[in-house]
């Protein structure tokens, strides 16, 4: 209850402290190519629920429709803002509306598409036992990890290798989750976007 209470507080603060930067990102997607603010990509969420994961779009229009769902090191679908929004993860900022819908957490297992989620192993499913988050311990280890994904079939190479190593970190901590262990991955999450 408490974590739930500290993730509506500290997203609200977030979102508010923030407009300004929310507000110059919006108007830089919307001028710079054709389509919405916004991309709502649905994702699976604890027990297994999909919810639309909102983003500031950083791809172009019906980029999920043309290509896989996991985006590699030269991907073409990328618009040049979009590049830059997805280096400097800023293109994450409104999933702090999924925090306050109760879709997600600030802490939790980056929620997966359910695409690869039909992967997933009886052991892996664990991992939805707990709400999803913005920043998790493998979203900060992998966190460059479109520079990972090159070559000619990135997207097999994320199914068959990075995504069971991240659920397996993932897995570990929805195992134990603690508000001590949220704020160590919070300052954690800071400190690599930072550097």
């Amino acid at each position: 209850m408490f974590k739930r209470i500290f993730d509506v507080v500290a997203s609200t603060l977030t979102l508010t402290v923030l407009l300004p930067i929310l507000v110059a990102i919006a108007i830089a997607v919307k001028v710079t190519s054709a389509g919405p603010i916004f991309y709502q990509a649905t994702r699976v969420g604890q027990y297994g629920h999909h919810f639309k994961l909102f983003k500031f779009r950083s791809m172009v229009i019906n980029a999920d429709k043309i290509g896989p769902a996991v985006t590699g090191a030269s991907d073409p679908r990328i618009t040049p803002v979009g590049r830059f929004l997805r280096r400097t993860k800023l293109d994450e900022l409104p999933q702090f509306l999924n925090v306050i819908r109760g879709d997600m957490s600030i802490v939790g297992p980056r929620p997966e598409d359910p695409r690869y989620v039909a992967h997933y192993t009886e052991e892996q499913r664990q991992v939805l036992n707990v709400r999803p988050g913005i920043t998790s311990p493998a979203s900060i280890k992998y966190r460059n990890e479109e520079s990972i994904l090159s070559g000619d079939d990135w997207e097999l190479l994320y199914v068959k290798y990075l995504m069971p190593e991240k659920v397996a970190i993932d897995l570990e901590y929805a195992r134990s989750p603690s508000l001590l262990q949220d704020f160590k991955i919070i300052l954690s999450t800071i400190k690599a976007v930072v550097s």
